[in-house]
């Protein structure tokens, strides 16, 4: 189902590097900025064709190329507008699976760590730095899986609200905290309730991260987005705004309809 179209509007900024989007014919890689405008703006909603041209920066003739060229790609699609069957109303139809550095980092590999794993062989350590080598291993590739780890914590997110149901906020919270302490993916503590924001100590995902510059915890967001959203019937979005792999000594979670 395409996204529904929203009020505000606004000029996005586009992800830097390649973008990788998986089509019904393979995957498809993105580098131009121009296009990657576009999909910034179609990733957050659908819109006409004027609207994608005020929203993106972009003049029209260069609009136009890059959607029919898009299109054809299968990674947007196109249906009649119900306000004018003359025009069409753009939306993204593919998944973004993650980007390609244009220029790779280079971070510390896990030498030390696994000197300290190897005088204390706790499980849970180990699945904590496997994890992190996997991810440091990518980044050092060039290679942002954040989109995947997302979807990915989705699916956890919608079975974990299955086996936590319950009708009142108080208990959804406590009942997500209880299982963020079970499975030792740190300490999950409630700022406030409007808006609803959550904070994480000893954070799983991103608590053993190099410095990244950005919120790196895609999976939890995903689990959280698939909690609320099938707590309140209504889609939510997940914003990071402080996470440990920014330098920040927890991770933080504003969550609200979307």
């Amino acid at each position: 189902m395409p996204p529904q179209r929203k009020q505000s509007r606004k000029k996005q900024n586009p992800p830097a590097g390649v973008g990788l989007f998986a089509t019904s014919s393979g995957v498809r890689a993105v580098q131009s900025p121009a296009r990657a405008q576009i999909l910034a703006v179609l990733a957050e909603h659908e819109l006409p064709f004027d609207e994608i041209v005020k929203c993106s920066g972009k003049a029209k003739s260069t609009v136009s190329v890059h959607l029919s060229g898009l299109e054809r790609e299968g990674i947007i699609a196109g249906k009649p507008d119900p306000a004018d069957s003359r025009k069409k109303i753009f939306y993204l139809r593919s998944e973004r699976l993650g980007d390609l550095a244009g220029k790779r980092p280079v971070f510390q590999d896990n030498n030390e760590i696994l000197k300290k794993l190897a005088a204390d062989p706790d499980p849970f350590k180990f699945y904590r730095l496997m994890f992190r080598t996997i991810r440091v291993s990518l980044l050092n590739e060039g290679i942002n899986i954040d989109p995947v780890l997302q979807k990915a914590g989705y699916h956890v997110g919608e079975r974990v609200y299955s086996a936590i149901a319950a009708p009142d906020l108080a208990d959804i919270l406590d009942k997500t905290a209880g299982f963020w302490k079970t499975n030792s993916l740190g300490v999950l503590e409630v700022e406030s309730t409007a808006p609803l924001v959550l904070k994480v100590y000893d954070c799983f995902e991103c608590g053993s991260l190099p410095q990244l510059g950005r919120p790196a915890c895609a999976f939890a967001s995903g689990i959280l987005q698939a909690i609320f959203t099938r707590h309140y019937r209504l889609p939510q979005q997940v914003t990071e705004t402080a996470c440990y792999a920014m330098g920040d000594d927890h991770c933080r979670f504003v969550i609200v309809p979307t």
